[in-house]
């Protein structure tokens, strides 16, 4: 596909991702509480229109997380964060923020998705 018909249809598509997707997962009030608490230790790193980047997003939304989305590809702070800290510019990319140890920088979307699975019950 050309440049430009992904541009064209990368609004499309996002807005296709996100009413086709629904959360999946429900937990009481204080379990919600608690997964929110440890999604402020998380961020996507992702293009808007990249196709990886929306089945995590995807995921993220069935698996009802409030994780916070960082546009890698638009906001040249987080391209330069995501150079310094992954060691490289490829999305999507989840940063785990571990306050006892150094922060993760996991790559692949096969990789995330497990990763929020198996951590957050999908």
């Amino acid at each position: 596909m050309s440049s430009l018909l992904k541009k064209v249809f990368a609004p499309l598509e996002w807005v296709a991702g996100k009413l086709g997707t629904s959360a999946e997962i429900e937990r009481s009030p204080e379990e919600q509480a608690r997964v929110d608490q440890a999604c402020q230790n998380l961020a996507l790193y992702q293009f808007r229109s990249c196709p990886f980047s929306i089945t995590v997003r995807r995921e993220i939304t069935r698996l009802n997380l409030n994780i916070e989305v960082r546009d890698a590809q638009l906001d040249p702070e987080h391209r330069q964060a995501l150079r310094e800290g992954g060691g490289k510019v490829q999305v999507p990319c989840l940063l785990i923020v571990d306050p006892d140890g150094p922060d993760q920088w996991l790559y692949e979307s096969r990789d995330i998705i497990a990763w929020l699975r198996q951590r957050f019950g999908g």
